[in-house]
């Protein structure tokens, strides 16, 4: 029997795409995939939609309030059911035949007894899922520093196994800004991050323009300043920064251990702020992002 792949798909008025997607994850040519869906309160015709392929026996439904997506994909974590891999779903994506199959691939290779997060390359379509342009190929930079200021795995492209599930279940975080970004600093700080430069997902954009966010060039840097600058964006970050330290210091290598405790320091210190610009390591992807991030860390934002 090959191993057990739960989907985690969470739902939210998302009845003009969520057909397509579950139609991808039902078709998989990997063998053994058990689909669970949380409605989170739509008020369109999604629940309607996802009810029918309960009905057939396709999938697991739950049919929650409106909690928000992170809270909505903590829960699936904590109640997907019992399997080997688990995977995010977002519900207006599209995914490859494959997709599973590759994953499951890697990840049979890698350590079972540390938590261990897969996630691979994508191509992006339009709102018609017309072809548009595939995703910048280079390899991204995965460390554990990087975990704490940047989310290179999106939820997905991700694949992850039972321990870190099970990590993240047993002490399930409050300050989580994303199911995503919490896997990723889990599996970066205690286990192994796969990166598979193969494209596995079409990515559904709603505009017509391609950078490596889907906008473009000009559209993304205004998106950037409204969610850094916007909401208390750094504030979120560095409550779950510290929240991870709480759960997780004592489980970390001494070298993770004393970069979790600069980027934890609460308040604005001169000295604080200039060994985090002047921080040895790469941080960010691109070199416009590791000037800016470095250029927040200097005016204390983070």
């Amino acid at each position: 029997m090959s191993k057990k792949v739960n989907v985690l798909l969470s739902a939210y008025n998302g009845e003009k795409y969520i057909k397509a997607q579950i139609d991808s994850i039902l078709n998989q040519s990997y063998p053994n995939v058990e689909l669970y869906v949380r409605d989170d309160g739509s008020k369109d015709g999604t629940l309607a939609i996802v009810r029918e392929y309960e009905e057939k026996g396709l999938l697991h439904l739950e049919a929650g309030e409106n909690v928000g997506f992170v809270k909505s994909f903590e829960w699936l974590i904590a109640n997907g059911g019992e399997a080997d891999y688990y995977a995010f779903s977002d519900q207006d994506d599209v995914w490859f035949e494959d997709k599973i199959k590759m994953a499951v691939e890697k990840l049979e290779h890698a350590r079972e007894n540390v938590p261990v997060l897969y996630f691979s390359n994508y191509d992006f379509y339009d709102g018609d899922l017309n072809f548009m342009a595939h995703r910048d190929g280079r390899t991204p930079n995965i460390s554990f520093v990087n975990s704490l200021v940047d989310c290179v795995s999106l939820g997905f492209n991700s694949v992850f196994n039972r321990k870190a599930k099970d990590m993240v279940t047993e002490q399930m975080p409050e300050k989580s800004t994303g199911h995503d970004w919490w896997m990723y600093m889990v599996c970066a700080g205690m286990g192994e991050v796969i990166y598979d430069e193969r494209p596995t997902v079409k990515y559904r954009r709603h505009n017509n323009n391609v950078s490596d966010g889907g906008y473009s060039f000009i559209k993304f840097q205004i998106w950037r300043f409204k969610r850094f600058f916007l909401n208390h964006y750094f504030h979120h970050i560095h409550e779950q920064i510290k929240e991870y330290s709480e759960l997780y210091n004592g489980k970390l290598t001494p070298e993770n251990q004393k970069a979790l405790a600069l980027f934890t320091r609460d308040g604005f210190h001169p000295l604080i702020a200039l060994r985090k610009v002047f921080y040895p390591k790469k941080l960010r992807q691109k070199v416009v992002d590791e000037i800016f991030v470095r250029l927040v860390f200097l005016i204390g934002r983070l």
